[in-house]
């Protein structure tokens, strides 16, 4: 999958996105990371300004997963950070997108992990350790369960039901 693009995904299957299967969410996020291309089984979070469970994510075993969190869209502090980035790198995940901020963005970019961001900000999150996971989440107007797949690279991402091959 790594050499096809979004564009030919959707090319591909106009009757998965007609039926709902395949979805764009909408272009709204940033690019962060040396991988620009990754894809991967969908795991769920939301949270509001807060990444205790991101990183609880984070330090597990990633196994080409990608970590998909709703932050509520909040642009007031940053939710994923350099630290937490270099982890998931080191333990597998594919990649990482976050309907809030980041910050340490130079950090973030010599890390060989494709991050998606709607902007960064250098306030950092607070510790409340309030959140869900695995649970359905709407971001870029778009829902996505626990366990789709997602697609990303240059020209956007892709959430299909299932894996997806052209």
């Amino acid at each position: 999958m790594a050499l096809v693009t979004t564009a030919e995904v959707c090319d591909a299957n106009p009757q998965l996105i007609v039926n709902g299967e395949l979805r764009a969410l909408e272009p709204v996020f940033q690019i962060y990371g040396r991988r620009q291309v990754f894809s991967g089984p969908v795991v769920t979070l939301k949270v509001f300004e807060d990444n205790v469970l991101i990183r609880e994510f984070l330090e597990e075993k990633g196994n080409g997963r990608v970590l998909v969190v709703d932050g509520g869209g909040s642009k007031r502090c940053a939710i994923l950070g350099g630290n937490p980035v270099v982890q998931a790198q080191n333990n597998g995940w594919a990649g990482i997108v976050v309907n809030g901020c980041v910050r340490d963005v130079d950090e973030i970019n010599g890390c060989d992990i494709g991050v998606r961001a709607l902007a960064s900000h250098p306030m950092k999150a607070y510790k409340k350790r309030v959140g869900e996971k695995h649970v359905p989440i709407t971001i870029a107007g778009t829902r996505i369960m626990d366990g789709e797949w997602l697609y990303a690279d240059t020209d956007g991402i892709l959430v299909s039901r299932t894996e997806l091959s052209v």
